[in-house]
């Protein structure tokens, strides 16, 4: 009874997070941008990846505060959605429209995520994480903003993304939506109007933050109802759920021909992750208990090292299609994906 209990709470709050996310988190974040003048590239890579990535930031704090050593959970989960984002993100954003890229901000992105996976994997290999390490984090994602506000006028190019006039966004799915009516009714209830974005905006962080610990509860209680190690639930299970907000708004910029976006948002969502979603936790952590912590995440090399070869493959595949993304790479993406979650399965039953 309790296993039925606790998938459901799961599916359930992986519904709401990608109800708060499309209908009133990526509105929200729209009407910032457009206030602030940012062009679609860097609120895709700021605002947009900062806010959808607030999922992955509240599962590694309430993971770390959590009794009972959880913290695998907080990093099996970034680790996972970072292969997430970029395999499956960046590939169906690419499926669902051809779209040319700028190259100036995509390869900005990516020499920064590079960075960011490299500086993970250095952490990552005595199972330990002193204040120092965190506080690198955190200032190289400082250094990442940075760049991207100079970084247009470094290398002088404008932003080509275009919203397609004709794009009609599909309606709501009808059938097992109908499930979750109740639920959509007191969202509406909860929510402000869109013209209080501001307000909108901090509810939506607010109940984000409240989702993630029920995903956390959940998952420890799967975990040690299936004797199925937290790691692997992390991976797998919690980074597809918590990466749904970054899936939905990647989507929908993509089919209105905003690729540029969905792109940045998909690789600064991986950089967030790593530098402040595990970052700042740590390092809150270790000034709190004057002393390093254990990250509990043995194992994860392997998945480290392909995440340096995603970024070395989505780099290489750019190239030789001259910054052009399309069907046959979006699916590739997606395969690849799915060989490693078969990896993961195969491994934990071999």
């Amino acid at each position: 009874m309790e296993i039925i209990i606790y998938s459901w709470a799961l599916i359930t709050t992986f519904y709401l997070l990608a109800e708060v996310s499309d209908r009133y988190f990526i509105p929200a974040l729209d009407q910032i941008a457009k206030r602030l003048k940012m062009s679609h590239e860097m609120a895709g890579a700021t605002l947009m990846a900062i806010g959808s990535s607030a999922p992955e930031l509240f599962v590694a704090i309430i993971a770390l505060v959590h009794s009972g050593n959880h913290e695998a959970i907080g990093v099996g989960t970034i680790v996972g959605s970072a292969l997430f984002n970029i395999l499956v993100i960046i590939g169906a954003s690419a499926a669902v429209r051809k779209v040319k890229l700028m190259w100036q901000p995509v390869l900005r992105d990516l020499l920064f995520y590079g960075l960011s996976v490299a500086a993970l994997f250095f952490i990552l290999r005595d199972g330990e994480v002193n204040w120092i390490e965190s506080l690198v984090l955190v200032i190289f994602y400082g250094g990442y903003l940075i760049a991207v506000m100079y970084w247009r006028k470094l290398l002088k190019f404008t932003d080509t993304d275009s919203i397609d006039d004709d794009y009609i966004e599909e309606g709501e799915l009808k059938g097992w939506k109908k499930i979750f009516q109740p639920l959509n009714y007191v969202l509406r209830k909860i929510f402000p109007p869109p013209k209080h974005y501001i307000a909108t905006f901090a509810l939506s962080v607010l109940a984000i933050a409240v989702l993630c610990w029920i995903l956390v509860e959940s998952a420890i209680g799967i975990s040690q109802i299936l004797d199925i190690p937290e790691i692997i639930i992390a991976l797998t299970v919690l980074a597809v759920g918590t990466s749904i907000p970054d899936m939905i708004s990647s989507v929908i910029v993509a089919k209105q021909g905003r690729g540029g976006m969905a792109v940045s948002n998909a690789v600064g969502s991986n950089i967030f992750d790593i530098l402040i979603g595990l970052g700042l936790p740590w390092l809150l952590i270790t000034l709190i208990k004057g002393s390093s912590i254990s990250t509990q995440a043995e194992g994860l090399n392997e998945s480290v090292i392909l995440l340096l070869a995603s970024v070395l493959l989505i780099f290489i595949a750019f190239l030789i299609s001259r910054w052009r993304i399309g069907q046959r790479l979006g699916y590739t993406l997606i395969v690849i994906y799915l060989l490693y979650i078969g990896k993961e399965i195969f491994d934990l039953y071999s």
